[in-house]
């Protein structure tokens, strides 16, 4: 039994474990308050009923695609990438993201938001990696854990960095400024995420070589912006706004 078992606990850790790699790591980010683990359990359940739903609307999409555009075409592609797949799954994470947090009384530092968004979207990428994993193997694993994971985390760290802007400008009753950044929230993840999946889908080796640098410039943004909304994170309108004018 344990013959049996052994190869099925090896396959889940490598599909799991990238995922809360990074979720630990924003986590040790938020230096004002922690969030409370439940919230954070709740936010990636949430992130893997986004998967369920993002799922559905892809597969009408491309449906729709097949029937209109040739799948060689130009404006296949970037409809595929940027709105039947970016758009239904950061539409989705946000959805889940907002209806979770937006009222909740845990929400009073700026960078709460990137936590919540990023715990939505690695909870996205922890089911997305369990189907990969167990329909490709541990080589699938180990590319994603340095690819698709990270690209979800950073997705979510652009989602919550405008998420919280919104939050905050809200707060100083600045209600279409809010709105604006709202939409933002969503906006700026679909285009890193359409770019992402476009530069993924390239099949030469000059699309790979693209590839790999949207991946080192997306990672090296999000990072620093990480690191500069912890630096500078405070309780909610009781700093100074720079981000966003």
């Amino acid at each position: 039994m344990l013959i049996l078992t052994l190869p099925i606990l090896i396959t889940m850790a490598a599909a799991v474990i990238p995922a809360i790699y990074l979720l630990r790591y924003i986590f040790k980010q938020d230096r004002l308050e922690k969030e409370p683990s439940g919230l954070i359990l709740k936010l990636v359940i949430l992130g893997i009923v986004s998967t369920l739903c993002a799922l559905f609307t892809e597969s009408v999409g491309m449906s729709l695609l097949a029937n209109t555009f040739h799948n060689e075409s130009l404006a296949y592609k970037v409809l595929l990438n940027y709105v039947v797949i970016a758009l239904s799954e950061e539409g989705f994470k946000y959805l889940v993201l907002k209806r979770a947090t937006w009222k909740n009384p845990n929400f009073n530092c700026q960078f709460d938001a990137v936590v919540y968004a990023v715990s939505v979207s690695l909870g996205f990428a922890l089911w997305e990696n369990i189907q990969y994993v167990f329909s490709y193997g541990l080589m699938t694993a180990l590319v994603r854990a340095f690819t698709a994971v990270p690209g979800h985390a950073c997705f979510g760290v652009l989602m919550g960095a405008w998420y919280g802007l919104a939050k905050k400008r809200e707060g100083m009753g600045e209600i279409e400024k809010s709105k604006n950044l709202k939409r933002m929230a969503v906006l700026m993840p679909v285009i890193a995420h359409g770019t992402y999946d476009l530069c993924a889908s390239a099949a030469s080796y000059i699309g790979t070589i693209i590839f790999f640098v949207v991946i080192i410039v997306l990672f090296y943004i999000c990072r620093n912006l990480v690191k500069a909304l912890s630096e500078s994170d405070n309780y909610l309108n009781n700093q100074e706004d720079f981000y966003y004018k």
